[in-house]
């Protein structure tokens, strides 16, 4: 089973892509798909919608997976990462699959075994879990992690 992992923003969405054969991972890419804050906000949510569009295409998941929303301080903040959530959300349901919704902390406890794990631990996980991976940077680190936990959960 082919697994988009998906780390929502409209800054930086990160994601990731894993197969999953019984209880062994494969990494097979990861990246990040950025905005520039200076386009309109419509803009920036086609960008992203038009970049997941041909992440779909290219490797044709059989399931997805995104983070849920956690709330910021700055409610402004919070209504851009919800609408870049929605276009996420929408891209993978578009398509038929599957999709998985996700905790920061489920994420945590299923990659590290602790649901108050820090970044670097689960970045540390991630390269025992994915053998040779090379992570293009946090978002996509953290979209590996949400894909790796739907594999663990969808056996449920």
């Amino acid at each position: 089973m082919i697994i988009l992992g998906l780390d929502p923003g409209l800054g930086t969405t990160g994601w990731g892509v894993i197969v999953a054969d019984g209880n062994r991972l494969s990494h097979i890419a990861n990246g990040q798909i950025k905005t520039d804050s200076k386009m309109a906000l419509a803009s920036r949510l086609l960008k992203l919608d038009l970049e997941l569009t041909d992440l779909l295409l290219e490797y044709k998941p059989d399931g997805a997976a995104v983070e849920e929303v956690f709330v910021n301080s700055n409610p402004q903040s919070t209504l851009k990462l919800g609408q870049a959530r929605g276009v996420v959300l929408l891209g993978a349901a578009r398509t038929g699959i599957e999709v998985g919704e996700y905790s920061a902390r489920t994420v945590k406890k299923s990659v590290v075994g602790v649901g108050n794990a820090g970044k670097d631990q689960v970045q540390a996980m991630l390269k025992i879990l994915l053998p040779g991976v090379k992570l293009a940077g946090a978002d996509a680190a953290d979209a590996l992690a949400v894909a790796i936990t739907h594999a663990h959960h969808r056996k449920r």
